[in-house]
């Protein structure tokens, strides 16, 4: 119940963070963006690291991995998400990230023992993301797929990065704890980003309006801080493949929000979409309990 509960959460969490993003990157550019947002997490996370004091790493390596995973699941996919959402809508971007289940289950089961690809996992992810297909598809009518390619691109590397770094956490960082697992590579992808934004986005332009402030705190203290805090317990409670299947929970929350702020109308996509993927969340896990029975 615990696992189901912070689970449930990280999607509300993560699935509001397209629209904040978007929101964001009206007035500020997207690595600007990212560093702001990290460095709202480091900060959320360093109060946790004091409250808890859990113990660090005392070998060299683990700080270094620790750090490498920074880049390639953070400072990497996020600047390519933000600036794919400059160019794309983020519909399409919630489509396109969807696929790091996907590409998750292939890269797991060449390189974990305890998460291979089986015929339930692999008709729970197909069932999931059509359901965020017919979900989007309204808000795909008007858009011009080939007029975008570099960004649909962008953002789906960034879903091969989630993939495979999800996969490397999980075989890398036993014995780690959560809250060092998620506050030593954000401090190395804000460090990262930092750096390479006078290079890229110079003059740099700060934020002056209230609701970009108050994005960029949603979506580091709650989509960065909190956020990672409940992803990487999941991934060493699930393993990276149904872990990563919480990446389907986001549409549904973007159209959810859509409705109850933005009075935007429910449809049949909306229906179905959603039962769509809850299914596929089902059949994963039913799935996923029948075998822990069986071995247990």
């Amino acid at each position: 119940m615990k696992q189901w509960g912070a689970f449930w959460l990280l999607g509300l969490i993560w699935g509001s963070s397209f629209l904040w993003i978007r929101i964001a990157v009206q007035e500020i550019g997207p690595v600007t963006l990212v560093s702001f947002r990290l460095l709202f997490g480091v900060l959320g996370l360093a109060i946790v690291m004091l409250w808890m004091r859990p113990p660090l790493p005392r070998d060299a390596r683990t700080w270094m991995l620790l750090a490498l995973l920074g880049i390639v699941n953070t400072a990497i996919p996020f600047v390519l998400i933000s600036w794919g959402e400059t160019r794309i809508p983020s519909a399409l971007a919630a489509i396109l990230n969807g696929s790091t289940p996907l590409f998750t289950i292939v890269i797991a089961h060449l390189f974990l023992r305890d998460d291979r690809i089986t015929v339930a996992r692999v008709a729970g992810l197909v069932v999931g993301f059509a359901g965020i297909v017919v979900l989007l598809s309204r808000d795909l009518g008007a858009t011009r797929l080939g007029s975008s390619l570099p960004a649909q691109g962008a953002v789906l590397l960034a879903a091969l990065f989630y993939a495979g770094s999800a996969v490397f956490a999980r075989s890398r960082f036993h014995g780690v704890s959560p809250i060092v697992h998620a506050f030593l590579p954000l401090v190395a992808a804000d460090a990262v980003v930092s750096l390479l934004l006078p290079a890229v986005e110079a003059p740099v332009r700060l934020p002056s309006l209230p609701i970009t402030w108050l994005a960029l705190a949603w979506l580091g203290l709650l989509g960065s801080c909190l956020a990672y805090l409940l992803y990487y317990y999941l991934i060493h409670a699930w393993g990276p493949t149904r872990a990563t299947v919480v990446t389907y929970v986001f549409p549904v929350v973007g159209l959810v929000l859509g409705i109850l702020f933005l009075h935007e109308k429910a449809d049949w996509r909306l229906l179905g979409g959603a039962a769509l993927i809850v299914g596929s969340i089902g059949i994963i896990n039913l799935r996923e309990r029948a075998v822990l029975s069986r071995s247990s």
